[in-house]
């Protein structure tokens, strides 16, 4: 196979572990695989330029994309959700038109965006990839052409930490339990649901909220007065010894959203990818990863929060089987070792 991936840009989460690991493995195979980056990122703009000339860059270096396909032969263009964030459905046209089959990768709730143009690429794509089961079925009566593939991480970068043997209890207050979170500036807001529990959490046992991301303003308009709070910046190339030195890791999402039931449970399976258990809202597939609280707790009110962070924090031997287990079901459900095949042989099956 020749396949072009149209990737939303190296440091966006869609294609960070939507695209990137799945390279080698096909390369591995045989196959060509070619990557092109949205310049700027599909979601930014360079400040020095402005907001215009930037987008008006990123529309030019995907012209230059456009027009490398018609120099080389493809077989088919692997597009990350949509070429550019707006109503715009021309390039996907014209890649489909020189590359002979679409892909869309679809991983969050897109369509409640630009509803018009869901459907039209929905129409247009020869395939969809879905990242969970909720876009499955949205995607169902716009096109029959499915492949379900969970969000993934490669098991060879997220080598899970190391477990001493828990043979009793520390003394209390001997060991003040890491709980993290890990993600991007604007979704610090998804704390707010959990700030009560560790407020109140906060004030019964000494624990750390380690923060690791890469700007923290937002998090002044959620009140964690009293908490313990460490801000540590998101490093791409630590990201995975940032996770192992979680005790727990929280994913809070609002449970009315519907945006939120459509995400796929990246951080939740981060976590349990290294073997720190972690504490969840039930919202969309998160429910299925957690597997009936056999991997991290759910939690939804401030008291099943609460009971959740005072379980964990004071039970080391509980996370670590939690911790064991959640390893066990990302090498089982959410790695890239499990699910290249599924994502090959259904690219080889539309060329067919």
């Amino acid at each position: 196979m020749n396949i072009l991936f149209l990737s939303s840009g190296d440091r966006v989460p869609s294609a960070r572990f939507r695209i990137l690991p799945y390279l080698r493995h096909f390369r591995s195979d045989g196959h060509r695989a070619v990557v092109a980056h949205s310049f700027p990122q599909k979601y930014d703009y360079f400040p020095w330029m402005g907001f215009r000339p930037s987008q008006l860059l990123k529309r030019s270096v995907r012209w230059w994309h456009w027009l490398g396909t018609k120099l080389q032969r493809f077989d088919a263009v692997f597009i990350d959700r949509e070429i550019f964030d707006n109503t715009s459905l021309h390039m996907e046209q014209r890649f489909k038109e020189t590359c002979q089959r679409l892909v869309i990768d679809l991983d969050d709730a897109v369509f409640l965006r630009y509803p018009e143009k869901f459907v039209r690429l929905m129409k247009l794509a020869d395939m969809v990839v879905c990242g969970n089961k909720s876009l499955v079925e949205k995607v169902r009566p716009l096109n029959s052409t499915i492949c379900h593939v969970p969000t993934c991480v490669d098991l060879e970068d997220y080598i899970a930490r190391n477990y001493e043997p828990v043979r009793q209890l520390p003394p209390k207050n001997s060991v003040r339990p890491v709980v993290g979170w890990m993600g991007t500036a604007g979704n610090l807001k998804y704390l707010a649901v959990a700030a009560e529990a560790l407020r109140r959490h906060a004030q019964e046992t000494p624990f750390e909220l380690r923060i690791i991301v890469p700007e923290i303003s937002a998090l002044s308009e959620i009140d964690l007065s009293g908490v313990n709070v460490i801000h540590e910046s998101w490093q791409p190339e630590r990201e995975v010894e940032q996770l192992r030195q979680f005790d727990v890791g929280l994913m809070p999402l609002f449970p009315n959203q519907e945006w939120d039931i459509y995400k796929c449970g990246l951080k939740l399976i981060q976590y349990l990818a290294v073997g720190v258990p972690g504490i969840a809202a039930p919202v969309g597939v998160n429910a299925e990863i957690l597997d009936n609280n056999q991997n991290g707790m759910a939690a939804e009110t401030t008291e099943e929060w609460l009971t959740a962070l005072r379980l964990v924090t004071a039970h080391p031997e509980i996370r670590q089987q939690m911790g064991l287990r959640g390893r066990k079901t990302v090498e089982q459900k959410y790695s890239i070792q499990a699910n290249y095949p599924v994502l090959r042989d259904a690219l080889l099956g539309i060329l067919q």
